[in-house]
């Protein structure tokens, strides 16, 4: 086929989409942030499509697409985009150029670590942390997209993951439940109050990843056509009715409609309709969206009870909304859509069965490779700061920098502030992330 313009165009947006919500993520994780790490945790994401962009454009792009080797990864063929035609097509879309293509799935491999970053916020050392999404994303995400997208042996098998449920997600959420353990705990966790420090940059931050949403699952579609609109659709159902969940259940179970809790919901949402945006009707992006609002909301709520740090909640959100909504890709896939298979709610058990194959398998790979990373670099390089360092927090200690000059800009002198006393913290409720959205 030949290369059609308006594919090309729509493609091109939607790539610049899905490049957006990096930067909304870090605006998102950043306020969620105490105001000491602010630009810590805005760096974690930030420094993604730099890092992240160099290692998909040298190698990353052809482990995760190029051909096959045994189901498992690509070859070395197209490393540093070798043969990656800016006029031809390549073999995974007929109506845009290979490069094309590339560009748009390079923004998936950028966003997909940032989002782990949420689960060692506030003390992470930033040259470990470097290392480790760079390795990270060879050796994780590159091998999990080619199972699923690049001919490997899950997509093989008939597993469906429209833009990323299983590759993105469940990947990020899984590896952020390994971080989050192998870190350890935040001083004062617990005990000293860590409540988001501005809710405002929250919203903001969702709100630009509800509008590159759009991007990430409309334009996986790879065609300016009715695939790409239905993704659209069922897209912003599926958030408004996880958002709308999140609020009522907050507001049932605390007596106030949270906001952060309608921030967190909409994202809920999003990674529910992920994997399923180019197989289910509204009516089922419906259903998935009350399903994400509700599992991910008690999914929080029981984070916080067992003690977990997973400082901003990227194992209940992404983790949690991940599987239920690969699984229920199972559930309500319907050919009326997709012109493929059908879930077990149309009467095909078995597609329902690829898809706990495919969320199995995921979890275990990306939790077992992720853990022994992150062990090896403690060993050798050392995750976390010093307790000093991150009492000063991370904007001081790692950056030199702070996100907020509230003293008439003064000089900067680099000196650490001193936290506040053990009386003045016992003075105010110890309050986490999770409490204060739900």
């Amino acid at each position: 086929m030949e290369i059609d313009s308006g594919d090309t165009a729509w493609l091109l947006v939607s790539s610049a989409l899905v490049m957006l919500m990096t930067p909304g993520l870090a605006l998102f994780y950043g306020g969620l942030a105490r105001s000491k790490n602010a630009l810590g945790t805005i760096m974690h994401s930030f420094m993604m499509l730099g890092v992240i962009s160099i290692q998909f454009v040298f190698v990353g792009y052809s482990l995760a697409f190029g051909p096959d080797q045994l189901g498992l990864i690509g070859n070395l063929d197209w490393i540093g985009l070798t043969d990656v035609s800016a006029t031809e097509p390549g073999p995974y879309a007929d109506t845009v150029t290979h490069q094309t293509f590339m560009v748009f799935q390079l923004m998936f491999a950028v966003i997909t670590p940032a989002l782990i970053t949420g689960a060692f916020a506030e003390r992470a050392k930033f040259s470990t942390f470097v290392v480790f999404m760079l390795l990270w994303s060879t050796l994780v995400y590159d091998p999990i997209a080619h199972w699923v997208w690049g001919g490997g042996w899950l997509g093989e098998r008939g597993a469906l993951d429209f833009a990323g449920g299983t590759v993105v997600h469940i990947n990020a959420g899984v590896a952020a439940l390994a971080a989050a353990l192998v870190y350890g705990k935040r001083h004062g966790f617990g005990r000293d109050p860590m409540e988001p420090h501005d809710i405002t940059m929250v919203v903001v931050g969702a709100a630009l990843l509800w509008f590159g949403w759009f991007g990430f699952n409309a334009g996986s579609a790879l065609t300016a056509g009715a695939g790409a609109s239905n993704a659209f659709v069922v897209t912003h159902v599926a958030t408004a009715a996880a958002m709308v969940t999140w609020v009522g259940l907050s507001w049932y179970f605390t007596g106030k409609p949270s906001v952060v809790g309608a921030a967190a919901g909409a994202v809920a949402g999003l990674v529910a309709i992920t994997p399923a945006a180019g197989f289910v009707t509204t009516n089922g992006a419906l259903a998935i969206g009350l399903g994400a609002g509700a599992f991910c909301y008690l999914a929080v709520r029981l984070r916080s009870k067992v003690g977990l740090d997973d400082s901003l909640d990227v194992v209940g959100v992404h983790g949690v909304g991940g599987a239920w909504g690969a699984l229920a890709t199972g559930l309500f896939a319907t050919a009326a859509i997709s012109g493929g298979p059908e879930g077990l709610f149309y009467g095909d058990v078995s597609q329902f069965g690829e898809q706990v194959i495919a969320v199995g398998a995921t979890m275990a790979y990306s939790f077992t490779v992720t853990l022994i990373l992150l062990k090896v670099l403690d060993m050798t390089m050392g995750l976390r700061v010093s307790e000093d360092e991150e009492q000063a927090g991370l904007d001081a200690s790692q950056h030199g920098e702070r996100a907020y000059v509230l003293d008439g800009g003064s000089p900067y002198t680099g000196i650490p502030v001193m936290p506040e006393s053990p009386a003045s913290a016992e003075a105010v409720p110890a309050t986490s992330r999770s409490e204060a959205s739900s």
